[in-house]
């Protein structure tokens, strides 16, 4: 019988991973969000639990998976005291999906651990619509026998299921998977602001990027968008400011100077400063196509 399934943190991420296995036929017992509204129409419309509380999520399933915003939100839910996804934990399998700092994903494993439950990294490098149809690209760090455990699972989600190793791996790998597409989304949106400002026909130029060492799975994701000025979001630019952020770390702690990826990290960091963070990362073009966006520093 396929196991009981939860989820804390239901944005778009977490609520389309759910309608997901819930059309595969497992059964999602409970949802939890901070935003209670979501977590409530969520909850009905999948027949769950409405979990108002953390242990009510994991008294109620067998695998809890953790689709939160960052290091702070994850660390919160695996809190040592009080409300928690600790409390009667023992037995349970949590797979964190947000993208955070390797050391957080070992700090939670260490908490769940002393809770006798067994943590995964289950770090994606996907959007809303791949989270919906089970497409996502999983990377997946941590206990491997509870890799294998949950595996069916996560094949439901998944068209591209890779064992990175122990955990914090995965999460290294998702940062520089990250590090290196928001550095590539800022050279695309450089590349045609000035082709903008040079006064090129940039459907012409988008076409000759695609056929050509210019070429790269942003400029198909992102190039007509950064053009046309649309920039719905399926990726913001607060979170890619953030996985940035992790990225450069990281580089730090191993004491190499990476100056586009410092760089990246700081136009993104002034998207967010500007009030533009909550649009998708292609408004980066907002910064550097002539007239769009004032400067306000």
């Amino acid at each position: 019988m396929p196991e009981t399934i939860a989820f804390v943190g239901v944005g778009r991420m977490g609520a389309n991973m759910a309608r997901r296995l819930k059309d595969c036929g497992y059964r999602v017992a409970a949802v939890h969000d901070t935003h209670a509204p979501s977590a409530a129409a969520l909850a009905e419309e999948l027949g769950a639990l409405h979990a108002q509380h953390l242990s009510d999520v994991t008294r109620a399933a067998e695998v809890i998976f953790t689709v939160v915003t960052d290091d702070a939100a994850q660390l919160a839910v695996f809190a040592e005291a009080g409300d928690s996804l600790l409390v009667g934990a023992t037995g349970k399998i949590f797979v964190n999906c947000a993208t955070l700092s390797p050391s957080t994903h070992v700090e939670v494993e260490r908490r769940a651990r002393a809770a006798g439950a067994v943590t995964l990294e289950g770090c994606m490098a996907s959007s809303i619509p791949q989270a919906r149809n089970g497409t996502l690209y999983l990377m997946c760090g941590g206990d491997r026998a509870a890799f294998e455990r949950v595996k069916p699972i996560l094949e439901k989600l998944s068209s591209a299921l890779r064992y990175i190793g122990s955990t914090g791996q995965a999460a290294q790998v998702k940062a520089l998977v990250n590090m290196v597409m928001n550095i590539n989304t800022a050279g695309l949106a450089e590349g045609l602001g000035l082709g903008a400002a040079l006064g090129l026909d940039l459907a012409m130029l988008r076409e000759v990027f695609s056929q050509t060492g210019a070429n790269s799975q942003v400029l198909k994701t992102d190039g007509e968008d950064m053009q046309n000025r649309a920039h719905d979001c399926y990726f913001s630019a607060a979170h890619a400011a953030k996985d940035s952020t992790i990225a450069w770390k990281l580089a730090v702690q191993a004491g190499l100077d990476l100056p586009l990826a410092a760089a990246t990290k700081q136009q993104y960091e002034r998207m967010v400063a500007l009030g533009l963070g909550d649009l998708d990362k292609s408004g980066i073009a907002e910064l550097t196509f002539k007239g769009r966006q004032p400067n306000r520093e």
